[in-house]
């Protein structure tokens, strides 16, 4: 103990109710997306080029004892960090944000619904009707999200002064992409060609369904790059990044 320390002045922390359920939930968000993306970084690098390789023979055990179980992880770790990412940015910064200005944060959060969702319908779209080359896609993404981040930066109308709810508003944007590429390509077509595997009967379109489950999934490799930068920047870049406007 120093001997100009006063004991009389050191005083125990405290912790408020609000506080501990912010620290809650990031850290659940932190864990279940370190597994989501750690497994889709898994499929891509690895599990991608292994399964060029492998004997027709052997791949019914691989489906049923390493794909399908990395799967539920997969999807279901995704949906957790969304869910739980979406709910802090709404209710911590949109919502605060609101509070401070005599209003709702409806607004804003319909906004980020309304761009990010209809980029992911017209990529789904462009994927499932179509099934590009990757660099089509990959244009095709890149214009797409370039444009919803744009605008959700330059015309959200609560937050627009915050950077918490500009960065994570356009990185989380991503994330619901790939949240919906997940469940609704990913998850889907690799669950028919393993299920129909298992059973001996592989679909007919299984090069088909494999494609576009490819094509999604190396969208969202791709994706989680900025992804993690604009989760990155929302706290440790605030002072200098101010998006253009």
């Amino acid at each position: 103990m120093h001997p100009f320390v006063d004991l009389a002045s050191l005083v125990m922390p405290t912790i408020s109710g609000t506080e501990a359920t912010q620290l809650i939930l990031r850290w659940f968000h932190f864990i279940a997306g370190i597994t989501w993306i750690g497994l889709l970084y898994f499929f891509n690098l690895i599990n991608v080029p292994f399964m060029k390789q492998v004997d027709a023979a052997a791949k019914p055990n691989i489906f049923q004892n390493l794909t399908l179980p990395a799967l539920n992880w997969f999807r279901w770790s995704a949906l957790v960090t969304v869910f739980i990412g979406f709910w802090y940015w709404g209710q911590f910064y949109v919502g605060a944000d609101a509070e401070r200005q005599g209003t709702t944060g409806l607004s804003t959060i319909g906004l980020f619904l309304l761009l990010w969702i209809g980029v992911w319908f017209i990529l789904f779209m462009v994927i499932k009707k179509m099934t590009p080359s990757g660099y089509v896609l990959g244009t095709i993404t890149a214009i797409l999200t370039y444009a919803a981040g744009w605008l959700f930066v330059n015309r959200t109308p609560v937050g627009g002064d915050d950077i918490h709810v500009l960065a994570i508003g356009v990185g989380g944007g991503m994330g619901f992409i790939m949240l919906f590429n997940v469940w609704g390509i990913i998850w889907p077509n690799n669950k028919k060609i393993i299920k129909g595997t298992l059973a001996g009967t592989p679909p007919a379109d299984a090069a088909a369904l494999a494609r576009q489950a490819f094509l999604a999934s190396r969208t969202n490799f791709f994706l989680s790059v900025p992804l993690l930068f604009y989760m990155a920047i929302s706290s440790h870049f605030a002072s200098t990044v101010i998006f253009g406007k």
